[in-house]
């Protein structure tokens, strides 16, 4: 079922299946809360969040966040598309990150139900809005059941444009506020990374990870590599994984010692960035906890970063008139 309350001048939704639940805000279109049964049956909440409406406007961090029109880096902030040259904002360094101010992450989408267990958001965007081509669309479904939440991407533009959209939640399995995520076990369906220069922005090399800090192949406690000095100029994870297409499982499984609960990902997305929060600063969060760095996960499925920018990487350009759509579930159990 879907359930709405009021929050603040809004209203903040909840998917509710048996024990499980979803709270959904309009800041971000962001994921505020997951409940989920831990193996002893008590409820823990996996997901970082904050209480208020002003916190999500001014604390940043984009927690839970909808993020697009393009995800992740662009080079010089800017891109060439159909001839034109398309400058963005830069917001970190020379680069753009998550689109800049213009980002979707900024807004406050339009909720509405859209079924018996799901929720529908919505955001439009003009053409050259943060400098990105189109009149656009977006329409992301989040939909709870059998303990999987889903999230269904679908975006259109009246003008060639690109799109690259995830959601930015970050996961602790213990319980949002309970400590680190260094305990965490992490296995990752990637064979190769996309190596990154000093400005966290990938070389254009898909490179195997074998031998290196990134080789998650295998279940990897996250504390045993966070501190690998290849991984210090990002603070951990910042990192795009190239998912192997021959994969027949998920893309990424987490499972948390302390409460048994496991997170599986699935998308039919090429990329996935993992980010340990490393960088994130301290805060404080729902219920007065305190998120320290490290106090939480990303896996943010997705084009690779710079893609626009990088011909060898698969193309994030959507024709006039063509529906980007992707799919990403995060399923939990516990045992």
């Amino acid at each position: 079922m879907v359930q709405r309350t009021p929050f603040d001048r809004e209203y903040l939704y909840r998917l509710v299946d048996g024990r499980t639940s979803v709270d959904i805000v309009p800041w971000g279109g962001s994921i505020r809360a997951i409940r989920v049964p831990d193996r002893a049956g008590r409820l823990v909440d996996v997901c970082l969040g904050y209480d208020t409406p002003e916190e999500y406007r001014t604390m940043g961090g984009a927690l839970g966040a909808l993020v697009g029109p393009y995800a992740n880096r662009i080079s010089t902030a800017a891109f060439a598309l159909g001839g034109k040259t398309c400058r963005l904002v830069a917001n970190e360094g020379e680069n753009t990150l998550h689109s800049g101010p213009a980002g979707f992450h900024h807004g406050i989408w339009k909720l509405s139900m859209a079924g018996e267990n799901s929720l529908l958001c919505v955001m439009e965007a003009a053409d050259g809005e943060g400098g990105f081509p189109g009149s656009r669309r977006v329409e992301v479904t989040y939909t709870l059941a059998d303990g999987a939440l889903t999230i269904d991407y679908k975006a259109t533009s009246d003008a060639d444009t690109v799109f690259n959209l995830t959601n930015h939640a970050y996961f602790n399995l213990a319980g949002a506020g309970e400590g680190t995520v260094e305990d965490h076990i992490i296995t990752m369906a990637a064979e190769a990374f996309t190596p990154a220069g000093p400005d966290n922005v990938p070389t254009g090399e898909l490179r195997p990870v074998a031998g290196t800090p990134w080789d998650l192949r295998r279940p990897t406690r996250l504390g045993d590599v966070l501190k690998a000095p290849e991984l210090a100029p990002t603070g951990g994870f910042d990192q795009n994984f190239v998912l192997d297409p021959a994969r027949s499982g998920p893309a990424a499984v987490v499972t948390c010692p302390r409460t048994g609960i496991t997170m599986t990902v699935e998308t039919d997305m090429e990329g996935v960035q993992l980010y340990s929060a490393g960088t994130m600063s301290q805060r404080t969060g729902k219920g007065g906890k305190t998120y320290l760095p490290t106090g939480g996960l990303c896996l943010e499925t997705q084009h690779f970063p710079d893609a626009v920018n990088k011909p060898a990487f698969p193309s994030p350009v959507v024709k006039a008139g063509e529906t980007f759509r992707s799919r990403t579930v995060y399923r939990f159990t516990a045992e």
